[in-house]
């Protein structure tokens, strides 16, 4: 029998990903902490729906209480700030020859790396839109640019070539890459723009859109650029975001870059970033500030100021105590320290 593959953390990014593996004819395990999602996927209830594919499937489920054994791969799917929690956790059912998959968003890998080793490291970047809407029910709600790498650049292991295989399933333009972190710090230039996005009630297209947030858009995303380059990194593109216009500050590159990026959300069924979802449905911490920490911590090392950056974390937080609400105002004061900050 096929070794599962295990998705460890069966919410929108997991369970997307899991079940068209499962489709596809693969053993998936899916491991999640909540009992009425792993209840319904062990009862072949776990629907995908939204304009890309429509499945129901079902399989091995379990709480991680419950996994037994040891597997080659685990793809991790969890929060950023749930990252460390769950490599933890699932450290005991890594193969010593395994690997995981940081399927998330944000730098997750350098948290994962010094507890499972950084020769069991995989690096993943993952942008098409998601959203878990119940136990059971996920939204796919559009395409985006899906990408495996191995941490050192090697596009020719085994492992990395028959990770990219399986990622094909999922999307037939996943990419193999010999510059993982290029495209987790580009990631983390355009996350910027969903992360301020989600202090109004915005579409994150009309977001992009409005000429009110365009000196915070810019000037954000340059912060958490220049960084990226005090690193030594090449912040690569995809789906239209353009980091290199960005970092050259070209007025004309960035303005194409954020109409592309528009109509790129607006084809999406998902409107919203998933943080916004976290602060206005669900109701819960999100991983704002998780996201942002290794970003934060690598410009103090270099002397580098993100005054835009840690406002926006300062401002996320209120919300999440409940001391703030979502809305225009919230956004106006992000605008006003983008106004003070370098352009």
């Amino acid at each position: 029998m096929e070794e599962p593959i295990v998705i460890w953390g069966a919410g929108a990014i997991g369970a997307s990903i899991g079940a068209r593996l499962r489709k596809a004819g693969h053993e998936v395990l899916f491991v999640d902490i909540v009992p009425e999602h792993v209840e319904a996927i062990r009862a072949g209830r776990l629907h995908i729906e939204g304009p890309v594919v429509d499945i129901t499937v079902g399989g091995q489920a379990a709480l991680p209480a419950e996994v037994k054994g040891r597997f080659k791969t685990i793809i991790l799917a969890v929060k950023a700030h749930h990252t460390v929690g769950a490599t933890q956790a699932l450290l005991p059912h890594l193969a010593e020859d395994g690997m995981v998959v940081s399927c998330q968003n944000g730098l997750n890998e350098l948290e994962i790396a010094p507890i499972v080793g950084r020769a069991r490291t995989i690096g993943a970047f993952v942008n098409f839109s998601a959203d878990y809407l119940e136990p059971g029910h996920i939204l796919y709600g559009g395409r985006g640019a899906v990408v495996v790498g191995e941490l050192d650049g090697d596009t020719a292991t085994p492992r990395i070539v028959e990770l990219h295989r399986l990622m094909k399933i999922f999307d037939e333009d996943a990419i193999l890459s010999d510059n993982i972190f290029g495209y987790l710090w580009g990631k983390a230039g355009y996350g910027a723009i969903l992360k301020a996005s989600a202090l109004t009630n915005d579409t994150i297209a009309d977001f992009i859109d409005d000429p009110a947030r365009r000196t915070l858009i810019l000037r954000l995303v340059r912060e958490i650029l220049a960084v990226a380059k005090a690193e030594g990194v090449t912040p690569l593109g995809f789906n239209g975001f353009d980091p290199q216009a960005f970092m050259a500050n070209d007025a004309e590159g960035m303005a194409r870059s954020l109409d592309i990026l528009a109509a790129f959300n607006r084809g999406s069924s998902k409107t919203r970033s998933g943080i916004w979802r976290d602060l206005a449905v669900r109701k819960r911490t999100t991983d704002v500030g998780a996201q942002l920490a290794p970003v934060r911590a690598a410009a103090r090392g270099h002397g580098l100021r993100t005054p835009i950056a840690d406002h926006l974390v300062e401002l996320i937080a209120s919300v999440e105590r409940r001391e703030r609400e979502q809305g225009k105002e919230l956004c106006d004061e992000l605008s006003a320290t983008a106004e003070k900050a370098p352009a």
